[in-house]
């Protein structure tokens, strides 16, 4: 829900019962406009491919705001170490950046908590999570830190940019992709990720056996997904009869799947593979 911003503020709160040094919270920062969020390569950038590649139409709205002291703390400190931004200019070393792992690309992951769930079940993945929501950003680095999770590294940017420009050949293990926007509205079809122009450059990616596991609770768009999934070459659907996949226990149930099933929603998994052949 939106902050009412004609709602004044209690001019005598009370004084709360806490750890004391909880009793004096740090004033809200104020940055002048234009200035960036994180100067000085201090958190993810807010344009970081900026002019270096062609604007395409997106699939995402980059959303910045109202980033917790805790996200924002967690940004500064954490992301030289686990955080890229995804500027185009280089090509990643995957088994570099994560230690000779292999590699799965989660491409938006909200708030964090299942790419967390996934990584802590499964310490022998790597998860290259990209996001534009700097809020998610820093709470999924925030549960790294807290849970030890050394195999999570959250890129900021563009996904297409990093599948095009930064990863090389048949450098991926998978490609996840949960709950993307369903654009419903018919003009809005055009932003939808799960593209065939997508699925042919996500699948020069794609080590061969590597597995792409699309999940939506829109059920127009999980019918366009199987179409386009099936129409992909180099990809073959591992549960031809029904099409659908039942959910795997290693996708964790999500409080916003949780949220669309208490209003009816049918979940589509969907689980393709990289042919070998």
């Amino acid at each position: 829900m939106s902050e009412n911003p004609t709602t004044p503020a209690d001019p005598t709160p009370a004084a709360p019962e806490a750890h004391p040094e909880a009793q004096t919270p740090p004033a809200r920062q104020t940055r002048p406009r234009g200035e960036p969020m994180f100067p000085d390569g201090t958190g993810p950038a807010a344009d970081p491919a900026g002019s270096h590649h062609e604007r395409r139409i997106r699939s995402f709205q980059p959303r910045r705001s109202r980033v917790s002291p805790s996200q924002a703390d967690a940004l500064r400190r954490l992301w030289p170490k686990w955080g890229l931004d995804i500027d185009g200019l280089s090509r990643i070393d995957l088994d570099e950046l994560f230690d000779g792992l292999p590699v799965v690309l989660e491409i938006g992951f909200g708030m964090g908590e299942a790419t967390a769930q996934m990584a802590a079940a499964d310490p022998d993945t790597g998860i290259l999570a990209c996001d534009v929501h700097t809020p998610g950003q820093g709470n999924l680095l925030a549960l790294a830190e807290r849970n030890g999770l050394s195999n999570i590294r959250v890129a900021n940017g563009d996904a297409i940019i990093l599948l095009r420009e930064m990863l090389a050949p048949a450098s991926l293990a998978g490609l996840r992709v949960y709950f993307p926007d369903p654009w419903p509205k018919k003009r809005h079809h055009k932003r939808r990720l799960i593209q065939p122009e997508f699925l042919s450059l996500v699948s020069t990616r794609l080590a061969p056996g590597a597995i792409v596991h699309c999940a939506t609770d829109w059920e127009p768009y999980a019918e366009q997904m199987l179409e386009v999934l099936s129409a992909e070459p180099t990809l073959e659907n591992i549960h031809p009869d029904s099409g659908y996949a039942p959910r795997p226990d290693f996708r964790p149930l999500t409080k916003f799947e949780g949220q669309g099933l208490d209003k009816g929603h049918v979940v589509h998994d969907l689980l393709f593979r990289r042919r070998t052949d």
